[in-house]
């Protein structure tokens, strides 16, 4: 994870994928907040429009994960390095 502010234009992004990777699509979650996917429709990113505004002066985020079995993530590994057709 990386977070990254734009003090000029105010913008906030907290990369999820790794730093550079492209959004295929980008959805609006709420006033001011977008997030980005890539191809596999995995999130890669949150954008914070006027960050300051929405945030405060302090940032505090919240995140909810979910822990796969190790033989899902297994999996997972296995199908993504596998050669594309």
């Amino acid at each position: 994870m990386k977070i990254e502010y734009d003090p000029l234009h105010d913008l906030l992004y907290i990369w999820l994928g790794a730093p550079g990777e492209k959004a295929a699509r980008t959805e609006w979650i709420a006033p001011g907040v977008h997030v980005d996917f890539n191809r596999e429709g995995r999130l890669i990113g949150i954008e914070v429009l006027d960050a300051s505004e929405q945030l405060g002066r302090t940032l505090s985020l919240e995140v909810s994960l979910t822990l796969l079995p190790a033989q899902t993530l297994a999996e997972r590994s296995e199908a993504s390095s596998e050669p594309k057709a």
